[in-house]
């Protein structure tokens, strides 16, 4: 299903929605060009979980690790080459520690995803538009 947001408040709100119809250790894979509101949709993931913490971009750290009640596990991987790298900074490990793991740049490590992958893929309409597409679940 495909949405349309006409701000960052908005594109939040959608990815706090999903997240109020996540079970632990379901996985997103993200997909968008830079600045197309994957953080600010996963800021709405970590807020629909519950999480206070602030939400950043992992950019240089690989993952941030967020934890409540459901942990969010929230990767970039911009900086990595393949699937490989992601095995061996420990992806398995996070899959059986039971919290939702958020992957931006997903493209970079596709062959790591179990097959029930929830895919968001966000395009840029507009100034503030996106365009959001989100496979897997119904909203």
């Amino acid at each position: 299903m495909t949405y349309f947001t006409k701000s960052e408040a908005e594109t939040s709100a959608l990815g706090a929605e999903l997240a109020s119809r996540l079970a632990p250790g379901a996985v997103i894979a993200m997909y968008g060009d830079l600045g197309a509101g994957k953080t600010a949709f996963t800021r709405g993931l970590a807020s629909g979980l519950g999480l206070k913490s602030r939400v950043s971009s992992p950019t240089f750290t690989i993952v941030n690790e967020y934890l409540g009640r459901i942990p969010l596990f929230h990767f970039d991987m911009y900086r990595l080459k393949d699937a490989d790298e992601l095995f061996e900074i420990g992806w398995e490990d996070y899959l059986a520690r039971g919290g939702v793991c958020v992957v931006e740049w997903s493209e970079n490590v596709e062959g790591a995803f179990p097959p029930e992958t929830i895919v968001v893929k966000i395009g840029k309409t507009g100034e503030n538009e996106r365009s959001i597409e989100i496979e897997g679940i119904e909203l």
